[in-house]
């Protein structure tokens, strides 16, 4: 096993480790977001006044990269308004639907327990039907990372259990709980793909999850664990693939390049829930964490605004100034309570920031710091210098693309230079130059 280059060692704050997965009390109000995935918006199939029952599809999938949105909650849809979006941070549109508090359910069909006599087309065609998105953050469809080009042999499969980044436990959780559903939900990928072999790679600070694994893939054939060290960001698809199988993903290119499918392991659990109950993705396990008293790991409908996971948990933000959903790395800092959880939350923290000056940043001292830490092998300083002067040309030899946007850059960086913001910054106008 070899290791990735670069990454740092932030402080792992796992406060809510030890805390099971408990359910949430539901919210009235739903706010399903049309864009809670990568690629096109899903398409409403609803309108005001419709009633629907919970896991009814309420918004269908638009072309290839999209994904279908179901409704958590039995009630009826109050209209689709304008609704602050957690990650792109503005107002887009979403289905509101008011809880009438019963919870009545679709009939379930769980037609596909026997996945092996189904083929995998059918079941890739199942996964989309239910919305099934990556639950690392990415949101990519899953259904589209399970139909590589046919010059795309798939040997490994790999379940990412890292959750490299601080604070966040919801994976550590999944795995000591629902193991048998996740080492199910590879075995489905494996067939789906006839990979030769399924990996479940977990970093060595999980190790009640390493245990709970372990015992699991004993007598499961084609199966197995592998044990890394913690180091961020070692979650990263590529960075995974590199310690695990010594494969270098190339520049511009996919796992899948190199026959490698990864997997979140809240993917592979959600995979399960609807093979073998029929559930679509509706709820998703979150770590609520932070400054706070109410830590855990919750059930948490898709759709629910941050202001009622605070109200419902009497959570006190009297002394927060920083609500950010995901991790302190890469997760997005929010302007509002007024913000519903998409699929690709896995956490809320709530967090004190000392002061203002913590965003005051200086000229580049020339370290080097920040590229011995990068995981990509890029040149943050030159990216950031060329960036702060608009040096367009410049930029783009620099490969900005290449950047995973992990953070470790910005959190190394003496000057407290806002790296990664700036590159962000840069794809932007890069892109709408090429446009152009």
């Amino acid at each position: 096993m070899t290791r990735f280059s670069g990454g740092i060692h932030p402080k792992e704050k796992k406060i809510a480790k030890l805390y099971r997965i408990q359910n949430i009390q539901y919210p009235q109000y739903v706010y399903l977001h049309l864009s809670q995935h990568t690629g096109k918006p899903a398409v409403p199939i609803v309108k005001e006044k419709d009633y629907v029952l919970r896991g009814q599809k309420v918004a269908q999938s638009d072309g290839l990269i999209s994904a279908c949105i179901h409704s958590p909650v039995s009630g009826q849809v109050v209209g689709i308004k304008d609704v602050l979006h957690p990650v792109i941070c503005k107002k887009l549109p979403a289905v509101v639907i008011e809880s009438d508090g019963k919870f009545t359910t679709i009939e379930l069909k769980p037609k596909y327990k026997e996945y092996h006599r189904f083929s995998p087309q059918e079941l890739v065609g199942y996964i989309k039907e239910c919305g099934i998105v990556g639950l690392g953050g990415a949101m990519f469809p899953t259904d589209v990372k399970l139909s590589p080009p046919k010059d795309k042999v798939i040997d490994y499969v790999i379940a990412n259990g890292c959750e490299c980044e601080p604070y966040l436990t919801s994976d550590d959780r999944l795995m000591q709980e629902y193991y048998d559903e996740i080492i199910e939900g590879l075995k489905i990928a494996m067939y789906i793909l006839d990979a030769l072999k399924g990996i479940v790679v977990v970093e060595d600070n999980k190790p009640d999850a390493i245990e709970k694994i372990k015992r699991k893939i004993e007598r499961t054939p084609n199966v197995e664990l592998r044990i890394v060290k913690t180091k961020y960001p070692q979650g990263a698809e590529k960075q995974l693939i590199q310690t695990v199988l010594n494969r270098e993903v190339p520049s511009g290119g996919l796992p899948m390049d190199v026959g490698v499918v990864v997997q979140n392991v809240a993917t592979l659990k959600a995979i399960y829930d609807a093979i073998f109950k029929g559930l679509p993705l509706i709820e998703r396990v979150v770590t609520i964490s932070g400054d706070i008293e109410r830590l855990g790991n919750f059930v948490v409908p898709i759709g629910m605004m941050v202001k009622d996971v605070v109200k419902v948990l009497n959570i006190n933000i009297s002394d927060v100034n920083k609500i950010i959903f995901g991790g302190p790395m890469m997760g997005i800092a929010q302007e509002s309570l007024e913000v519903p959880i998409i699929k690709g939350t896995s956490g809320i923290l709530f967090l004190r920031t000392v002061s203002n000056k913590e965003y005051e940043y200086y000229q580049c001292v020339r370290c080097g710091k920040c590229v011995y830490v990068c995981p990509m092998k890029l040149m943050p300083n030159f990216l950031s210098i060329y960036i702060e002067h608009q040096k367009w040309g410049k930029v783009e030899k620099y490969s900005p693309f290449d950047c995973i946007e992990c953070g470790c850059c910005s959190y190394i960086c003496i000057a407290k230079r806002p790296i990664v913001a700036q590159i962000k910054y840069a794809k932007t106008i890069l892109t709408t130059l090429v446009k152009k």
